[in-house]
């Protein structure tokens, strides 16, 4: 029988320790977020709709992103026990240069219509932690500008094509007498893609006011006292403005972009230079023929060509055909640490977050970029250590199994599934079936994954026990 007593005073004290309030409430809300998907909940609350909108969306019907979240979703680790890991060094190389983290910042445009203080808490963030910035074409702060927000660190330069391509070589000739070490070429946007939610929204530059914006800033008036109390909005190396996002893009971007653009863009570029926007091996392997120092396979975060390829799907079969040659790195939809180990184990040297950077901004400024940089930083070490692995180095493709949902059809061309032998197998012994749909119209997860295929260096599958 239990024996009860009266609890003692000096007992109580011990068990209730109350915690000193923050009274700082940016620095409250952030502690709070121990998710990128914490962030982006903070940063919708916190921003217009038009401008979250245009961060958080994609093309058309936002398959192409929805994919590439799935993707990295759909991943099953292997661990290896009774390995210690208690020290992990996540540190890495990358494109003949340091970086604390095996990640970088993206390339963002508009960035301080998300949140004043736009690539400036991008730069200094990336600085302190030791990882590159990479500054948008479209960014909204000059070259100079992000040069001073971090001195000391790594600068990366992503560059469009312009119609007046005097424009583009200017550009480039800039960056480089700022010292940005590398120049990420990119040739997904010749024309824009179908941005749906901004058409809806009437998202324009600058902003424009109407019934439904208005009542919409109602409830988020720090947003409009940064917006109207701060410098005028517009292109640091641009100089027209006004227009929807894809009126400035399509007026900018020259469609007629080709592999003579990308000769004379090297030429000018005395540093490293690597293509985005890279889909298939096919171009893959002639981007190494003309002499890229990299490749970032990436769909543009689902913002331009809907259904586009997966760049998370296409990586082993990348690395297996250009690795050895060139650095191939990765984004597209990455949400958690655990997206980036998994995508260094297959091969990647290397990845890219956008939309992680710009919610914690939007969450907090250059302390919500430096929230998003903790809690991804937090869940590499983590999932490395669980993996039972101590550098990055050691992941390897053995450690992640790629589970799948979208499979070809059965007799699928080849050059239909990335230019080279079709990038899913079915398992041994597994048979490929159509998926049930439910009641409520929606496809059986179950049904429609019925193996799982493994990434490897071969490419092969393995049955799962």
């Amino acid at each position: 029988m239990v024996q009860r007593q009266l609890p003692k005073p000096a007992e109580l004290l011990e068990l209730m320790q109350f915690k000193k309030p923050e009274l700082d409430g940016r620095k409250r809300r952030l502690e709070a977020a121990l998710t990128i998907h914490d962030l982006r909940t903070i940063a919708k609350r916190r921003t217009p709709k038009a401008a979250f909108d245009y961060t958080d969306g994609a093309a058309e019907g936002e398959f192409s992103l929805a994919r590439a979240r799935q993707a990295f979703e759909d991943v099953e680790f292997h661990p290896d026990i009774l390995r210690p890991a208690e020290h992990v060094d996540m540190s890495t190389e990358i494109l003949g240069g340091p970086s604390a983290l095996p990640f970088g910042i993206a390339p963002t445009g508009f960035t301080r219509l998300m949140q004043t203080e736009g690539e400036t808490a991008g730069a200094g963030a990336a600085g302190a932690a030791g990882i590159p910035f990479t500054l948008s074409t479209l960014g909204t702060t000059s070259i100079e500008d992000v040069k001073k927000a971090n001195p000391n660190g790594r600068n990366w330069f992503q560059l469009y094509v312009m119609r007046d391509r005097e424009i583009s070589y200017g550009l480039a000739r800039r960056a480089a007498a700022a010292g940005f070490d590398t120049l990420q070429f990119t040739v997904d946007t010749p024309v824009a893609g179908a941005r749906l939610r901004d058409k809806r929204n009437g998202f324009s530059i600058p902003p424009q006011l109407t019934l439904g914006t208005i009542i919409n800033a109602i409830p988020r008036p720090w947003w409009w006292y940064d917006f109207l109390t701060t410098p005028k909005l517009e292109f640091a190396s641009l100089s027209t403005t006004g227009g929807t996002v894809g009126e400035l893009l399509d007026a900018a971007m020259d469609p007629t972009i080709s592999f003579d653009d990308l000769a004379i863009i090297r030429d000018i570029w005395p540093g490293k230079i690597v293509v985005k926007g890279v889909q298939n091996v096919a171009d893959s392997k002639r981007l190494i023929d003309a002499g890229v120092d990299g490749i970032i396979l990436s769909n543009h975060g689902g913002r331009q060509l809907d259904r586009a390829p997966i760049p998370f799907r296409l990586l082993p079969e990348v690395v297996r055909e250009v690795g050895k040659d060139a650095t191939v790195m990765v984004d597209t939809g990455i949400m958690n640490g655990a997206d980036i180990v998994a995508s260094i184990a297959l091969g990647a040297k290397f990845t890219l977050i956008g939309r992680a950077y710009l919610y914690g901004l939007m969450a907090g400024g250059r302390q919500g970029v430096d929230r998003t940089i903790a809690i991804l930083r937090s869940e590499i070490e983590r999932t490395m250590k669980l993996l039972g692995v101590s550098t990055i180095a050691e992941l390897e493709p053995r450690h992640v199994t790629q589970l799948t949902r979208l499979m070809p059809l059965a007799g699928a061309p080849a050059e239909a599934v990335g230019g080279g032998a079709p990038r899913v197998r079915v398992a041994s012994g597994a048979t490929a079936r159509a998926p049930r749909t439910t009641a409520n119209g929606r496809a059986d997860a179950a049904a429609s994954r019925p193996a799982k295929t493994t990434a490897s260096k071969d490419t092969t599958s393995r049955p799962q026990a």
